[in-house]
């Protein structure tokens, strides 16, 4: 069950090139990391290049520019490095193939936490006994 949220910033920012960004996340996870297809919950938010509404730098020597997508994905722990760093190559090679972004311009982290860390609707932890909070 992750969570992604995709943060773009700049380069053609519209709803085609945002969906294409969540697509491109959603097929990396279900191949990198055998998430069930149907297992999508995403927010996609386009940011005004303009406005400077997203800051980047060139940490550690990886050069961004105003084409820059940040992808935050929070899941369950339990996926070990290989699983992670397979994950993130996957994203940077669809992200370039359905969006025409620049690998160098996917960002990404994984913020990791227990089952009892979500409620999927009603009020209830379903992924914890029987499933109430």
């Amino acid at each position: 069950m992750p969570f992604v949220r995709i943060d773009a910033h700049g380069g053609g920012t519209d709803d085609d090139r945002l969906d294409a960004l969540g697509r491109a996340v959603h097929d990396a996870l279900v191949e990198a990391l055998g998430i069930p297809p149907d297992d999508r919950f995403q927010v996609l938010t386009a940011h005004d290049a303009a406005r400077g509404t997203l800051r980047y730098g060139d940490y550690p020597g990886v050069r961004r520019d105003a084409g820059i997508v940040f992808v935050a994905i929070t899941l369950r722990a339990g996926r070990t490095t290989r699983q992670k760093a397979a994950l993130y190559g996957r994203i940077a090679q669809l992200a370039e193939e359905y969006a025409g972004t620049d690998p160098r311009n996917v960002f990404v982290t994984l913020t990791e936490n227990t089952s009892a860390d979500w409620s999927l609707g009603n009020g209830l932890a379903q992924y914890v006994g029987s499933g109430s909070c």
